[in-house]
């Protein structure tokens, strides 16, 4: 016996829950903004119980993969290391088409579209961690909530070659022309965040959520959390005089609450800074080479691996090893 309820939000918006229940099959639910597709939800899962299609076969007919992403960041996520991360992530997926598809209806054929129009713009390894998470989140719902989609679609799609690791190093005449375009941008953050981001070799998403109560300039350390970093570890980053000083020009010693950069998107900073590069002259240089840069420099001020990977928060040390292609004319220096 199917019903629909209304219901309203804190913010006052009304859904209307569709709700059927039948012996010998699993209980349905799906929310509408509307109430006359709710009632046609229920009829139509209703005829189906009928005709005697499995529970599974149902759930699978009435979610969408946007449905499933919501269960997803709501059950599975909060338990993950770097939790705050992955359901950002996961609901930017939530915007592209292929969400909207119903599980019943999702082929390969969807996927690979889908990796077609990403690989357009963005990088294969990011693409392919997008279809891990499509996949994970697939397999979830047959083992663990019993909505089957037959056969994984994204195990039958080809997966695009991660590009080779990246080594672009920022010259001190791009560094001055980045710096004095920086000026230009509105609100004045980007010189400090980009400053910030050699400094510390932190993300950049690290520092548009860091928060005041994590930054100690007395003892010149700040502070991550837990599911604050990509990888999900905490870790302490030790400040360099500069960067201390530059913290210091944010925001005046009686006002220093909240978020260090207020109302501020990793969004918007991309943006920024691609615009501020251009007007630099400079090409082919990524935010995320920052961090890059920032670790190079680690090494040639003499830290070891391990000493870097405690400041950068790398999980794998080897992973480091892409990150120590030192300036060879100061390498000369020491040669002798």
């Amino acid at each position: 016996m199917g019903h629909v309820q209304a219901r309203t939000d804190n913010s006052g918006k009304t859904t209307f829950q569709a709700r059927v229940r039948r012996k010998g099959f699993q209980p349905l639910s799906k929310n509408f903004p509307t109430e006359s597709e709710a009632k046609r939800w229920v009829q139509e899962r209703e005829a189906e119980m009928c005709l005697g299609i499995s529970s599974a076969t149902l759930l699978a007919v009435s979610y969408t993969l946007s449905d499933l992403i919501d269960r997803y960041v709501q059950e599975v996520t909060p338990h993950k290391k770097g939790a705050s991360v992955e359901a950002t992530r996961l609901r930017a997926l939530q915007r592209a088409a292929l969400s909207k598809i119903r599980l019943d209806a999702l082929t390969a054929q969807h996927i690979r579209a889908y990796k077609d129009v990403r690989l357009k713009s963005v990088a294969g390894s990011t693409v392919n961690r997008e279809l891990n998470s499509i996949s994970h989140i697939l397999d979830t719902a047959r083992k663990e909530w019993g909505i089957s989609v037959g056969s994984n679609p994204v195990k039958d799609v080809t997966r695009p070659k991660n590009p080779p690791p990246r080594d672009r190093r920022l010259s001190v005449r791009e560094q001055t022309a980045l710096f004095s375009a920086c000026a230009d941008t509105r609100g004045g953050y980007l010189r400090a965040i980009v400053e910030l981001a050699l400094e510390t070799g932190m993300r950049q998403s690290e520092l548009v959520g860091l928060e005041w109560e994590r930054v100690n300039l007395h003892k010149r350390t700040i502070r991550l959390m837990e599911g604050q970093t990509k990888n999900g570890h905490g870790r302490g980053v030790p400040l360099s005089r500069r960067a201390v000083e530059v913290l210091e020009s944010i925001t005046p010693e009686g006002e220093r609450s909240g978020r260090v950069f207020t109302d501020l998107t990793t969004e918007a900073v991309k943006r920024a800074f691609i615009r501020t590069c251009e007007r630099a002259g400079i090409k082919n240089f990524r935010f995320h080479d920052l961090r890059h840069e920032a670790t190079s420099r680690l090494f040639e001020k003499g830290l070891n691996v391990v000493e870097a990977a405690s400041v950068t928060g790398h999980k794998d040390t080897r992973m480091l090893l892409r990150y120590t292609h030192l300036d060879a004319s100061k390498l000369a220096d020491k040669l002798g």
